[in-house]
């Protein structure tokens, strides 16, 4: 079985890091940049599992047809990676592994449904520049079929990633996705000032700012009857007990649990865009429960905001004074 990884970022180079290491047969397609880094000095990966360097192989654009594509880039940039390898995609069967939930529709236009397979990432991975990639904790890889029932190439699947990533196949990975962006939803606080996960919520009004964004973005999904389905070692009443309990109490349960998730400094994946100088996916996470709750005609204000600050770091490249994210929360 051959295996393409289009997307050399953070969660594309830990998967093909490992993948290779586990014996399966893979290639990478990188940025012009990230290629000739891989090319020349191997991909350098570190973290929980060790350093080592290995020498993967890495392409600017798909060569041939392979058995099945995962597709590692972040949302926005799926249909320009579809486009730039279009010519050898007819045959393979995918493998979506974005934050958010909206992968696998903008994929569909492009694939047989049938032939599409969905997943969810726990693991946490940090890219550091094009050839280095720290793998920050470890997770399940929770595979499912977005468009139908889960089938025995899932399992097949499941069972050649579970070489490298404990695997984990979901009956219902579309409700999984939901509570997986309450996960994410506080990447966005760290890519307004630049800092690490660990920096950001070692302080206080972040913590409380990273509940109060929970707390609205919990009350639109429940308003528009959007089931949150519990991921095998995460339950769903994390996020609702969290989204329930008062302001301190959460506020507390976030800086103990955020401020511990790596001995490595983790930067969020909203950040990682934005030190690279590329758009982040804030519009896919945060940004789905604003568009949610416009569908019902309400608003979602806190989140509208944070989004807003996000996109105006990217605009103009410069991270925001703490102090004067307090200031536009009302946390000082």
């Amino acid at each position: 079985m051959t295996i393409a990884i289009i997307g050399a970022g953070a969660i594309g180079s830990v998967v093909a890091a490992y993948l290779h290491k586990a014996g399966i047969n893979i290639v990478l397609v990188g940025t012009p940049e990230q290629v000739e880094a891989v090319s020349q000095t191997g991909l350098h990966a570190k973290g929980v599992r060790g350093e080592e360097t290995l020498k993967i192989k890495i392409l600017p654009k798909l060569d041939q047809h392979y058995d099945w594509v995962i597709f590692t880039t972040k949302t926005q940039d799926l249909e320009g990676a579809y486009q730039h390898n279009s010519q050898y995609l007819e045959e393979c069967v995918v493998l979506t592994t974005q934050n958010g939930i909206q992968a696998d529709n903008i994929l569909s236009s492009h694939f047989d449904r049938n032939k599409m397979y969905s997943s969810i990432v726990m693991f946490g991975a940090t890219y550091t520049t094009p050839g280095e990639v720290v793998l920050n904790f470890e997770g399940d890889w929770i595979i499912g079929k977005p468009f139908g029932p889960v089938d025995q190439q899932a399992h097949q699947l499941a069972e050649m990633l579970n070489k490298a990533f404990p695997t984990v196949v979901a009956p219902n990975i579309s409700g999984m996705k939901w509570l997986k962006l309450f996960v994410n939803f506080n990447n966005c606080i760290p890519a307004l000032i630049g800092k690490s996960m660990q920096e950001t919520f070692a302080d206080m009004d972040f913590c409380k700012l990273s509940v109060l964004l929970l707390k609205e973005g919990v009350d639109i999904v429940t308003r528009a009857r959007v089931e949150l389905v519990s991921l095998p070692k995460f339950p769903r009443e994390r996020i609702y007990g969290l989204a329930s309990m008062p302001l301190e109490q959460a506020a507390g349960i976030m800086n103990k649990t955020l401020t511990s998730l790596s001995k490595e400094p983790l930067y969020g994946s909203i950040l990682q865009s934005i030190m690279r100088q590329r758009p982040s996916e804030i519009d896919f996470i945060n940004g789905e429960v604003v568009h949610l709750a416009a569908q019902m005609r309400q608003e979602a204000p806190l989140n509208r905001r944070v989004i807003d600050l996000v996109h105006q770091v990217e605009r103009n490249g410069t991270y925001l004074n703490p102090q004067d994210v307090k200031k536009e929360f009302d946390l000082n």
